[in-house]
């Protein structure tokens, strides 16, 4: 299944490190991460998973539920996470996915035959409250993610959704940010936007809003 930004995230139930995940209802009306995994006791994806891990209250604070997924079981997951807990220093408190059938990852296009017929590559799919795909990212086996970068975008994701304003190319939270060219000059105003700097007819900036 290819599956495409606004898409609607397909919904599954699945058996995880902290029970059974019926996605939609545990996403309900938060946005989500959803990140796979070719398998469990590799190193990168013990980082990656850590890492996530040190920064759960920045997911937190955005309302982003994580939830990961590796293709190999429950009782090799927990075993997994007491391995990645005392080499990264850190406490697991998120689900991991057992998907040993393969079945979400077919659903959702984690499989790339080129690179593995069996094992998912490093997938990342951030999905809103509406259950909508906002961001598809697909990291090779080798390159494990940059977790800062995943929050910057869905700063820029919240941003938008909120507040319909678009960030310029290396944007970070609190930078100034571009109206879109759905917006008038004279409707941004009237909005309340009066610190408009006009570049060009199609590229103006304003003050990030506070919230």
């Amino acid at each position: 299944m290819s599956l495409r930004l606004e898409d609607t995230a397909p919904d599954f139930t699945a058996p995880s490190s902290m029970g059974t995940i019926h996605f939609h209802e545990y996403i309900n009306n938060s946005w989500a991460m959803l990140f796979s995994h070719p398998a469990d006791f590799t190193p990168v994806c013990t980082t990656e998973l850590g890492r996530t891990s040190q920064l759960y209250s920045e997911f937190e604070k955005r309302s982003v539920k994580v939830l990961a997924l590796s293709v190999d079981s429950v009782d090799n997951h927990l075993q997994w996470i007491n391995d990645i807990n005392n080499t990264q220093h850190t406490v697991i408190n998120f689900p991991i996915l057992a998907d040993i059938h393969r079945q979400i990852a077919i659903l959702y296009g984690m499989i790339h035959p080129n690179a593995s017929e069996t094992y998912t590559v490093r997938s990342l799919f951030i999905i809103d409250p509406h259950k909508k795909i906002k961001l598809i990212i697909n990291y090779p086996a080798s390159t494990g993610r940059n977790f800062h970068e995943i929050l910057r975008v869905i700063d820029s994701l919240q941003l938008a959704a909120n507040h319909n304003m678009v960030t310029p190319a290396d944007w970070q939270a609190g930078d100034d940010v571009i109206l879109p060219p759905s917006i008038s000059t004279e409707e941004a105003k009237a909005m309340g936007h009066t610190n408009i700097q006009t570049i060009t007819s199609y590229l103006r900036y304003i003050p990030a809003p506070k919230n």
